[in-house]
């Protein structure tokens, strides 16, 4: 997927004074992890983001000695050049990330918070730093990144009833849902809109009942969800299924949400969700058997563009020709473990 230009300046700053440059992930976990520290540490902010796919971002920083960059939810080892650059630009730089980082510097103006454990996603890391201040909304994210185990273990440390926490979690799987797709143009929002407003509302509740944006998204998630319910499996394999959806912004959108449900569904197979992109091929999205999850980053990785984590990887651009290919490496990598 080609890249987004998605700087946004959010309030004002005058560049000759340090410039805070808040970068992050457009999904779920990437926008509660910046919630959080925002809430408590409200700043001048320049907003560096874009659809859940788009993650070298820190190219895009323009920061300089003395300037101050907060990270989020994006891979170390992707942006690791341009953090680097950076770093040798004196810029400070505090990175909170739960994908595997690769080799992570060690530098005086590095302060990197990384845990690549199955049940932390970045909005989790950000609530320990911050002792758990504005858990609620770090279960927003946790439900929103489909740790709904973590996410309503957080939930029940602040005595919610049950119908609250099913509502965080509405909430969560919204805010990441308009994070799919592969261009802009696909999203219901830009996430730093969606960042922006809802940056509004400490209260999680009062964003759902005060914003229609929320009722937007929510809705078109599910209406997204009843067309991908339709499609066959392209193949059915031993350990799993793949599907390939139409070209469409609506299949662009479900890719990786109808991977998640799939998943739950049938947790002893594993799922790729294949969609069309502009160069031709297939943006894929691949869930490991989610009762024994293994294989998904070591599969993806076979391929230019893929990435991600044991459960959960994605490849951005798929050859139509490697299509066989992915085929046999996925029946491969998902053999039950022994």
């Amino acid at each position: 997927m080609e890249g987004i230009e998605s700087q946004f300046i959010f309030k004002s700053f005058f560049r000759d004074a340090m410039t805070q440059f808040d970068v992050f992930n457009g999904d779920a976990d990437g926008i509660c992890a910046l919630h959080q520290l925002r809430l408590i540490r409200q700043t001048d902010s320049v907003l560096v983001t874009g659809p859940k796919r788009d993650i070298a971002l820190l190219g895009r920083v323009s920061a300089e000695r003395g300037d101050s960059v907060t990270v989020l939810d994006i891979s170390m080892e992707v942006n690791r050049a341009a953090l680097l650059a950076l770093i040798e630009r004196g810029a400070r730089i505090d990175y909170f990330d739960h994908h595997v980082p690769g080799i992570v510097p060690t530098h005086d103006l590095l302060h990197a918070v990384i845990d690549t454990a199955r049940d932390v996603c970045t909005s989790i890391l950000v609530d320990r730093h911050l002792g758990g201040k504005h858990r609620i909304w770090a279960a927003v994210g946790a439900f929103g990144d489909s740790l709904s185990m973590a996410a309503r273990q957080l939930a029940a440390t602040l005595g919610l009833q049950p119908a609250s926490i099913d509502a965080l979690q509405a909430l969560g799987e919204s805010l990441n849902y308009n994070a799919y797709g592969n261009t802009e143009a696909d999203l219901f929002v830009h996430p730093a809109d969606l960042y922006t407003i809802l940056h509004r509302y400490p209260d999680p509740f009062r964003f759902m009942q005060s914003e229609s944006l929320f009722r937007t998204i929510d809705a078109g998630r599910r209406k997204d969800m009843e067309m991908a319910r339709s499609a066959r499996p392209a193949h059915v394999l031993s350990y799993g299924k793949i599907y390939i959806l139409p070209d469409a912004a609506w299949s662009r959108r479900v890719r990786g949400v109808f991977s998640n449900q799939l998943a739950a569904t049938l947790p002893g197979q594993a799922f790729a969700v294949l969609t069309p992109n502009d160069l031709g091929g297939y943006a894929v999205s691949v869930r490991a058997p989610l009762g024994a999850p293994h294989n998904a980053q070591q599969l993806c990785c076979l391929f230019p563009t893929g990435g991600g984590r044991v459960g959960a990887a994605g490849i951005n651009h798929l050859p139509p020709d490697r299509l066989p290919d992915f085929v046999r490496e996925f029946e491969n990598a998902f053999k039950p473990l022994t």
